[in-house]
């Protein structure tokens, strides 16, 4: 409406009053333009922008973001008349968080009509999810679904579905769920976690709490992190707020990209301190693929006992710290025995690849197509080479555990006894068809202590040369200056590791 149109219809001074006020408005911001600083206008207008890319973000990804709901029967026995209300008990009668359960703090239990028997008590969970194809395909966490005899998922706009297909994968603590007959869902774009940096802003969406359609923000503050709550770990550390609840739902980039699910947060309490733990998108991808194509995840394998090249363990083999990953073993028959990797070759890169430490390269092994032929460039006696190997299917059994004694041998400067190693405590040790002399103790602030040798260690190597008796272990130890450092190589069930012993501080 013109201003003459708006006169006709309105009092004089009401137009005048609005004109005068779009004026004084158009002196005031033209006043705080001048009074602001250059650098204060472009702050303000760079802030602006980044808001701006945080809502944009929010629309884009907000509608494939899933509410994941989990019942799982557990079976209870069955209350007791008199019994005391305890916290457990009010949220089984009246909910997470209910106003009543305070009122009955303390009183004793209601009585249920029917006769009292063991029942069947349902635990309810709540996840995130996010919809990774519009046929119905959802990505979550597997601690999200575990156990769970009913999975209900509830979309951005209210409709619920009953999963109707769960696979999980434990080992990364991934899941991909199924829903039926839902229509115009909108799948998440998935980037590529690979090029995401330490310092990048993302965004974690999902349902802290059961807070529905909540989003926060926050960068990437580390990659590559384990943190020990799964048998594959390789999470990307965010500073973005992450609570219970957020789990399996997704982190994403700027571009409204998921390069992450949300798993894990490190908190004492309970809820966000600033640290919260996503698996990378690009593992995510290569787990859910299998998930949805065969219900299982197959794993390559090289065949290989690996461990990190420490600072000390650098100049021994001729490497950087921290640059490549130590080969300790190499199981018979495996395709890094046919290839002919060696027990104390440095693993520099595979398939192209550089490696810096065994997570990294378990999970680009691991990721091999079965069957393939890899090329291995390592370090060998101060000189590099390249070898192949041609992945084969991981096995799923892994090596047994149990110590025992032996008769043993004390040797006075490294602070440990040792004995020789039996065909039959070698399978007590779960390290059969090895050589070597068993540790049978360990004293206390030795060398070998500070080294973290144990009892139930077998060392296998000393000084890059095989041993196999313990007057073989004395004759090559007992000359031997521990102020200039000295390698062993031990074995447990648990695989096998350089160790250094070094005296002084």
């Amino acid at each position: 409406m013109s201003i003459t149109k708006f006169r006709k219809h309105k009092a004089p001074w009401i137009t005048g009053f609005a004109i005068a006020a779009m004026i004084g408005s158009t002196a005031a911001v033209h006043l705080q333009a001048e009074s602001n600083p250059p650098r204060v206008t472009a702050a303000v207008a760079n802030a602006n922008s980044l808001s701006e890319a945080f809502r944009q973000t929010a629309r884009v990804v907000a509608p494939s973001v899933v509410t994941i709901t989990s019942e799982t029967e557990v079976a209870s026995p069955a209350p007791r008349q008199g019994q005391p209300m305890n916290d457990e008990m009010m949220k089984r009668f009246f909910g997470e968080g209910s106003p009543f359960g305070e009122m009955f703090r303390g009183q004793p239990q209601m009585q249920p009509f029917h006769k009292p028997s063991a029942e069947s008590n349902t635990r309810t969970g709540i996840g995130s999810g996010v919809i990774i194809d519009a046929s119905g395909l959802i990505l979550t966490n597997n601690h999200v679904v575990a156990d769970a005899t009913n999975v209900m998922v509830k979309l951005a706009d209210g409709r619920e579905f009953q999963a109707s297909e769960v696979k999980t994968d434990p080992k990364t603590d991934l899941a991909v769920l199924k829903i039926d007959g839902a229509s115009d869902l909108v799948a998440a774009r998935l980037g590529n976690s690979d090029r995401i940096e330490i310092g990048d802003w993302v965004l974690a969406l999902g349902q802290p709490f059961g807070l529905e359609g909540t989003v926060t923000a926050g960068i990437i503050s580390a990659k590559s992190r384990g943190i020990g709550i799964t048998a594959r770990e390789n999470f990307l550390q965010t500073d973005a707020a992450i609570n219970p609840g957020n789990s399996g739902g997704p982190l994403v980039n700027l571009a409204g990209e998921v390069i992450g699910i949300n798993t894990a947060i490190s908190s004492r309490s309970g809820g966000n301190n600033g640290v919260g733990f996503a698996i990378p998108i690009d593992e995510a991808k290569w787990v859910s693929d299998q998930l949805i194509k065969d219900g299982v995840v197959r794993r390559a394998m090289l065949g290989v006992g690996i461990q990190k090249v420490s600072h000390e363990l650098a100049s021994s083999f001729g490497v950087e710290s921290n640059h490549g990953v130590l080969v300790t073993e190499v199981v018979k028959g495996s395709p890094a025995d046919k290839a002919g990797l060696k027990s104390g070759d440095v693993i520099l890169t595979f398939s192209g690849r550089e490696v810096h430490d065994p997570r990294g390269l378990q999970n680009v092994v691991e990721q091999c197509a079965v069957g393939s032929k890899q090329k291995i460039e390592i370090m060998r006696d101060g000189s590099k080479m390249t070898i192949e190997a041609v992945c084969e299917v991981q096995p799923e059994a892994g090596l047994a555990n149990k110590a025992s004694e032996s008769a043993a041998s004390k040797i006075e400067s490294l602070g440990m006894e040792v004995g020789n190693l039996t065909e039959d405590l070698a399978r007590k040790l779960g390290v059969k068809d090895v050589a070597g002399v068993v540790i049978t103790n360990v004293e206390p602030g030795s060398v070998a202590d500070r080294a973290g040798l144990k009892a139930g260690n077998v060392i296998t190597q000393v000084e890059r040369k095989s041993v196999d008796s313990v007057d073989q272990f004395q004759a090559m130890t007992k000359d031997h200056d521990l102020s200039d450092a000295m390698l062993l190589l031990v074995k447990t069930d648990q695989g096998s590791r350089y160790v250094i012993l070094k005296s002084g501080k």
